[in-house]
């Protein structure tokens, strides 16, 4: 090979090479994320994606965007579902208002915090609440309200009953 060939070789490698670092990266960020052949809820999966999955983007800015697998598997994402910053493990349990459809969520919080939050319960408001009382029939109506769980699959229906997500049309 000459050198005017191994230099026109060697100057396709780092291209090729500087493409692959450029790359941009996606992350799963929801549970029951799936790989999909076409742009589209109702098409073909291609595979089940779990959080923290590393996706790259092949193309799209919209609502789908194409993305390749870590294995080598390309097909369509509702950008929804992904992130373009890498997921943090997640800091809670499963017991909140929406019980184990929310276990793999990347909220950063803790469970107590959430609880709190959920309450109205700042530091403040928790100081008002001791001296001014909170009737018992509220907190009670309140825990009821806490204990509820919703299924992954009442997510689901949820959200393609109000269009909402990649169920919107």
């Amino acid at each position: 090979m000459n050198k005017r060939a191994l230099g026109g070789a060697l100057l396709l490698l780092v291209l090729c090479a500087g493409q692959a670092l450029g790359a941009e990266k996606r992350w799963v960020v929801s549970e029951g994320t799936t790989l999909k052949k076409e742009q589209s809820v109702s098409a073909a999966n291609v595979a089940d994606l779990p959080v923290g999955a590393e996706l790259t983007l092949v193309e799209g800015e919209g609502r789908w965007l194409k993305v390749q697998t870590a294995d080598g598997k390309e097909g369509w994402v509702y950008a929804g579902r992904v992130s373009d910053t890498q997921p943090v493990a997640e800091v809670g349990g499963g017991d909140g208002l929406l019980g184990d459809s929310m276990q793999k969520s990347q909220i950063n919080t803790a469970k107590a915090d959430s609880a709190r939050s959920v309450r109205g319960l700042s530091p403040e408001t928790a100081a008002y609440a001791k001296q001014h009382g909170t009737p018992e029939a509220l907190k009670k109506e309140l825990d009821k309200i806490l204990a509820r769980k919703v299924s992954n699959n009442e997510v689901k229906a949820f959200l393609k009953e109000g269009k909402i997500g990649e169920y919107a049309q």
